[in-house]
């Protein structure tokens, strides 16, 4: 559906220290399974959204607040969903 990633991947946080544990989580579990390290990392985890850039995938840590605001769901709502997680 873009060529800006084959996936996205939205996760929703519930504090900055679960952001920071999050972020960090993927970072290290991407390098040990599949030797692949971000392109990019944008946002930090006191703003609210950490996008981290992988290539083919994104992925957004968000809070509750700037999920509800920014509704990334809404923009790509076209695409399938291929797995929810609640």
């Amino acid at each position: 559906m873009t060529i800006i990633a084959d996936y996205f991947l939205i996760f929703t946080v519930n504090s900055e220290r679960q952001s920071d544990t999050v972020v960090e989580w993927i970072r290290e579990a991407l390098k040990k399974d599949f030797r692949r390290s971000p392109l990019n990392i944008e946002g930090e985890s006191r703003s609210g959204w950490v996008l981290m850039d992988y290539g083919d995938v994104i992925v957004h840590v968000m809070s509750e607040d700037q999920r509800a605001y920014y509704r990334l769901e809404e923009l790509w709502k076209q695409a399938p969903v291929v797995l929810r997680v609640q």
